[in-house]
């Protein structure tokens, strides 16, 4: 599984990024964790706020920071 933590590095990119590695730990998941904060980049995602959750390409979330039981919920509906 590859997560990407889309964000030019404010604090709610941050608190999204530590609420999904740690929802990663908790589920014991084979994923690695990563963060684009190239605005370039993140505009081909085709969002307009950040932060957003990006599992194996798809935007499961953005515009806003989950909490980790929800970011967990996604991760595992994305596994299925």
């Amino acid at each position: 599984m590859n997560i990407k933590i889309l964000g030019t590095g404010c604090t709610n990119c941050k608190n999204l990024e530590k609420a999904t590695i740690n929802a990663v730990a908790e589920l014991n998941l084979n994923a690695t964790v990563s963060k684009v904060e190239d605005i370039q980049q993140i505009m081909n995602y085709g969002i307009m706020r950040t932060p957003a959750l990006v599992v194996d390409e798809k935007v499961l979330l953005y515009g806003r920071v989950p909490s980790v039981s929800e970011i967990k919920e996604l991760l595992l509906k994305s596994k299925q």
